[in-house]
């Protein structure tokens, strides 16, 4: 299938490791945030995270490692600790800029469907000069569920104005594209090598699967 102007009309994105090359920046906190307090990044506590919303994540947190902080001191530090990364470094996957502008383009009206939070984001993607192409920005705490559920992007292509059939979806996480694809969203399933997914287990559950951004010209039909 490829992308036609008069059947697709929405695009929601992922935000971390999909449009913007973060996965060193969170791994980094993880292993120093756990680190002070003495513990090591366990094997599945990244699997067990990623799909939740800040808050979540930091409540799972505090009760797996029996932490003494508060949800809202956890989140602060981890807040402080993403900043002059998000602020001054990270970057954007190979590509996005073009997938966007050929979007615009296209007609295509763009949103942002994340776990990361608005202070963090909004100058990251400020800086690196594209955050003009959304028309709209979803985090998981506005919404009841994390990515596991469609909840995200059934809000984020409300605020479009799309329905999901019309809408493509942009996800690096095999739960998240589950969960849109369970919506009727059409989905592309983006390569994060971090996660180490089998590239059949993403295509299997994707209705397109490619290795960085760029790939994605080639499905928009001109």
């Amino acid at each position: 299938m490829k992308f036609n102007h008069k059947e697709i009309t929405g695009a929601i994105f992922d935000l971390d490791s999909t449009l913007l090359d973060s996965h060193d920046v969170w791994s980094r906190i993880d292993r120093d945030f756990l680190g002070k307090r003495g513990f090591p990044v366990p094997d599945d506590y990244v699997d067990q995270i990623t799909p939740m919303g800040f808050g979540e994540a930091a409540d799972y947190t505090i009760q797996r490692f029996s932490l003494q902080e508060t949800k809202e001191e956890v989140m602060a530090e981890w807040n402080r600790m993403a900043h002059d990364a998000y602020a001054y470094d990270v970057q954007l996957r190979a590509g996005v800029k073009d997938l966007l502008q050929r979007m615009q383009e296209e007609g295509v009206r763009m949103a942002v469907a994340t776990s990361n939070t608005e202070e963090l984001f909004v100058p990251c993607l400020e800086r690196n000069g594209i955050a003009h192409y959304f028309e709209a920005f979803t985090e998981v705490k506005e919404v009841l569920r994390g990515k596991g559920f469609p909840d995200i992007y059934l809000r984020s292509a409300e605020k479009i104005g799309c329905r999901p059939e019309q809408c493509v979806v942009f996800e690096d996480l095999i739960p998240a594209v589950k969960a849109a694809g369970s919506a009727k969203f059409y989905t592309v399933g983006v390569c994060e090598p971090a996660w180490g997914y089998p590239e059949s287990e993403m295509r299997a559950v994707s209705d397109c699967y490619i290795h960085e951004i760029y790939e994605a010209l080639a499905l928009i039909n001109t």
